[in-house]
């Protein structure tokens, strides 16, 4: 008999992905306040800049993760035709380049929108999507998608023979959700909701497009200002602080709030619920899923509207693009599965305090600021090579390590159940290292490791950040270059560029997903 929990793989891998994150995310930090010729304290400005930023956040995170509890339990309990297809259209908007995002979201919800042109039928003044309520809607339609996921993955984490003791002793849809549902979620929600509020706290082209003037200004786009038209490199590199500590203080919080759910484990049995049969029931699940459904994939259709309009003008060098994206996707994706999966183990196997400081490790990216990491990236890589003829590698590199987070969220819960459920029989059968991993553990990853993959390879996709800082033009991505022509005014070519990247993204993230899809047993 083990003695004691055995680790996967050695510690050094895990530390070794911790030292490479932290180097990115506050080495490259350092870098610009090294390089800043003065400091200035925080202006009035500034503090409306985070007064704007916290309050957005908290607003985004908090009705995405309460619209989301609905829908994640309807795709929880129902089965219908096209429900797989769904789920996958439905995480469409999450990987979708924020700014093709955002004109999908002005064809619909904008003053000359769809929703608008309804209003004026019935002599009502059109919607004024400009400010803090468009910023936020902004934001959930981006992150509805990711809570519904991060929570049916726990719906799903519940063994089928609890429902099946359930239904035995008589529990009703009341007490099935207050003894087996609540559990699940006191330990879900709080992660779901950091992840968001991480996420909407470093906004800057949802802010830039939709905010609408300076009192709708974020701390990152606070960052930009600094970098674009001041290039004072002490008050960025001021602001990446104080957006690193609300960052912090954000994790600090949620896990404090996070509970185990303690569900044990379970026999890999088809869930069968004997709670959802009541016709009220079916009508609740059936409202909110077609509710989210035509909230998330409306702004989607006027994209592919447009962009069918425009895609027969597109010039051979969007298909150049395409590719160059491809190569960054795939690399970004696999070296985020190589920092992960060590660091989710050496975060198991690190006790409570070091499982604590390894965790906040993994959040550090998102916390960062990615205009500050590429701006230090530039000064630390400069004296030594030319950044531009490197620009690709680091784009693929620091779009790795700013997805790290949604993979961490999604793959550690997964990890911890299994090592719980099953580490004393591995431990028992002698499974350590490389072994242990592929026998054991992959397998049962297996769902939260395709939906990760497929996250991490389509927001590298459709990323337009630091690519922009260091890449030649004429080697543009498709991001990058699908912006050039809407800064020419070219707009419906723009418009089938804009499919091509919701194509490419989308498709990246099916085929990898394979493994998170609905009915995958693992």
């Amino acid at each position: 008999m083990a003695r004691g929990a055995q680790p996967v793989i050695r510690h050094w891998p895990g530390a070794l992905a911790a030292a490479l994150v932290v180097a990115l995310a506050l080495g490259t930090l350092a870098a610009v306040a090294l390089r800043a010729e003065g400091w200035t304290a925080l202006q009035s400005a500034d503090w409306a800049a985070v007064r704007f930023t916290l309050l957005q956040a908290t607003l985004s995170a908090l009705f995405s993760v309460g619209l989301a509890l609905p829908v994640a339990r309807a795709l929880a309990r129902r089965q219908f035709p096209g429900r797989r297809a769904l789920v996958t259209l439905m995480g469409a908007p999450f990987i979708l380049p924020v700014i093709v995002a955002v004109l999908g979201l002005l064809a619909v919800f904008g003053r000359n929108g769809l929703i608008s042109h309804i209003l004026g039928v019935f002599g009502l003044p059109p919607i004024h999507i400009y400010g803090l309520h468009g910023v936020v809607l902004a934001h959930v339609f981006f992150n509805l998608p990711l809570a519904t996921r991060l929570i049916l993955h726990g719906w799903l984490s519940i063994p089928g023979e609890r429902f099946r003791l359930a239904a035995s002793l008589g529990f009703g849809p009341r007490e099935t959700f207050r003894l087996l549902e609540l559990p699940m979620l006191r330990a879900v929600l709080p992660g779901a909701a950091l992840v968001i509020f991480l996420i909407c706290t470093t906004s800057f082209a949802v802010a830039l497009a939709l905010g609408g003037g300076p009192r709708a200004t974020t701390v990152e786009l606070a960052i930009y200002q600094a970098f674009r038209f001041e290039f004072d490199l002490g008050h960025a590199a001021l602001l990446g602080l104080v957006q690193v500590a609300i960052c912090a203080t954000a994790a600090a919080l949620a896990r404090g709030a996070s509970l185990p759910a303690e569900m044990g484990g379970g026999l890999d049995r088809a869930v069968q619920r004997w709670d959802a049969g009541a016709t009220q029931l079916k009508l609740i699940d059936a409202i909110a899923t077609c509710l989210a459904a035509a909230f998330l994939l409306t702004p989607l259709g006027a994209v592919v509207a447009d962009g069918l309009a425009g895609i027969t003008r597109l010039p051979g060098a969007v298909l150049w693009a395409a590719g160059r994206s491809l190569a960054v996707a795939l690399a970004a994706a696999a070296l985020t599965l190589a920092l992960a999966l060590p660091l989710a183990v050496f975060i198991h196997n690190a006790g409570r305090a070091g499982s604590a400081l390894a965790e906040t490790v993994a959040y550090l990216p998102v916390a960062t600021s990615p205009l500050v990491i590429g701006v230090g990236l530039f000064i630390v890589i400069f004296p030594f090579a030319d950044p531009v003829s490197l620009a690709l590698p680091v784009t693929a590199l620091v779009n790795a390590v700013m997805s790290l987070p949604f993979v961490m969220r999604a793959i550690l819960p997964a990890l911890t159940e299994a090592e719980a459920a099953y580490g004393r029989l591995a431990d028992s059968l002698g499974m350590k290292g490389l072994t242990r991993l592929r026998i054991f553990l992959l397998p049962r990853l297996a769902r939260p490791l395709g939906f990760a993959t497929g996250l991490a390879a389509a927001l590298s996709a459709g990323d337009l950040g630091v690519v922009a800082l260091f890449v030649d033009p004429a080697e543009a991505t498709l991001p990058l270059y699908l912006y050039q022509l809407m800064a020419s005014y070219r707009m419906e070519e723009a418009a089938g560029a804009a499919l091509v990247l919701l194509a490419l993204s989308l498709g990246l993230f099916v085929a990898f997903d394979r493994g998170g899809r609905l009915g995958a047993q693992a």
